[in-house]
């Protein structure tokens, strides 16, 4: 198993080495991409990480499965949405906090939503939109957004079976 989870890093090093062989200015390229896009994870992630584990303590379990939990209706899908549209950061950011939300008693289907918020009702996004681009064109993409991130979700939700979904809740040791 240990040699399994190597097999990528390895694979990387391979390609970087021959890629380095091969073309010196594109290796370097790269390479810059790779340690920037490597600086900025580390500059996300750790605060993230810190406003997590503080969710983790502060935030019971009770008050979780009461807003975003499997019986939480419309409030939990706006829970999710709220969450999700408020957080900053990339999109990797929010699976750590997914992982948080999974153990605190969220259902999978405003995971979902939470993550598809994430990814694209951010309200700073939102607002740069309305500057740059104009109401007409924000309200509408966040109009066709929302009720398309319900339904992905929904269609995602409905077609994973229960017992996959405890898998997934097992393997990351949360349930």
């Amino acid at each position: 198993m240990k040699g399994k989870k190597l097999l990528f890093p390895a694979l990387v090093i391979v390609v970087y080495i021959i890629l380095a062989a091969a073309d010196l200015q594109l290796f370097r390229s790269a390479a810059n991409i790779t340690w920037y896009g490597t600086l900025e994870m580390l500059s996300v992630l750790p605060p993230i990480f810190i406003l997590l584990g503080l969710m983790d303590v502060w935030v019971p379990k009770a008050v979780m499965v009461r807003y975003m939990g499997p019986d939480s209706g419309l409030r939990g899908i706006a829970t999710a949405f709220f969450i999700g549209s408020a957080a900053a950061g990339p999109l990797y950011g929010a699976f750590p906090v997914a992982s948080v939300l999974m153990k605190k008693g969220a259902s999978f289907f405003n995971i979902l939503v939470f993550i598809g918020a994430w990814s694209t009702t951010k309200i700073p996004m939102f607002l740069f939109e309305l500057q740059a681009l104009g109401a007409p064109f924000a309200l509408t993409r966040l109009a066709v957004n929302i009720p398309g991130i319900i339904i992905i979700a929904k269609l995602i939700s409905s077609m994973i079976s229960q017992g996959y979904i405890d898998e997934i809740y097992q393997k990351a040791k949360l349930r």
